[in-house]
């Protein structure tokens, strides 16, 4: 008979993170790759090895800035990070990248991050977009009631008042594509500090 290892012995680590910190940047270069790259530089987070995961902002986490975030991290590890990216090498063309955060009153509930990038958005229009999105998320899962084709203020204010979500914010990086045709990237990213 085969015994089975504890939990705690098949998993020993908890990837629950305990701080996220949220980042952005842009890069422009004559190779796609690089232009990337450089994006990640301009986030603060070229260093690590990223790997990218869903949406979910964990139970009892903390939003905390990106200077802190980056202190607690060494060159090399592995992140965990909810990231949107975007890319063109059409001269002049406005690209975005944004990542919306909605956390619940409720700290012992989960949170949603959403991604979203869009081409010929202000950053105020592509941030609310995926601001609402991830509002939108929450809201459904803790029941608030709302009409999901009113404007995102009109579901903004049902939630203000509702008193179940308590913070909703965004993070965009806007860039108009290189006159030359370089390639130019955006990214955002919710960093999951373990």
């Amino acid at each position: 008979m085969i015994e089975h290892a504890s939990r705690e012995a098949r998993f020993p680590h908890d990837f629950t993170a305990k701080h996220i910190f949220l980042t952005k940047g842009v890069g422009r270069d004559k190779e796609k790759l690089t232009s990337f790259e450089q994006a990640l530089r301009n986030a603060g987070i070229a260093p690590f090895n990223l790997v990218h995961i869903s949406s979910i902002f964990p139970p009892g986490a903390r939003l905390i800035t990106r200077e802190r975030g980056l202190k607690m991290l060494k060159h090399g590890q592995i992140l965990f990070c909810v990231m949107s990216r975007n890319e063109t090498n059409e001269p002049h063309r406005l690209i975005t990248a944004s990542l919306g955060l909605a956390i619940p009153k409720n700290t012992e509930k989960y949170g949603y991050l959403s991604e979203f990038s869009g081409f010929g958005m202000t950053d105020e229009r592509s941030g609310d977009y995926a601001e609402d999105l991830a509002a939108t998320m929450l809201a459904t899962i803790l029941g608030v009631k709302f009409d999901p084709d009113s404007s995102y203020d009109e579901k903004k204010q049902v939630w203000r008042l509702s008193r179940e979500i308590v913070r909703t914010t965004n993070v965009t990086q806007s860039a108009v594509g290189d006159k030359n045709g370089r390639w130019t990237t955006v990214v955002t990213a919710a960093v999951f500090v373990l």
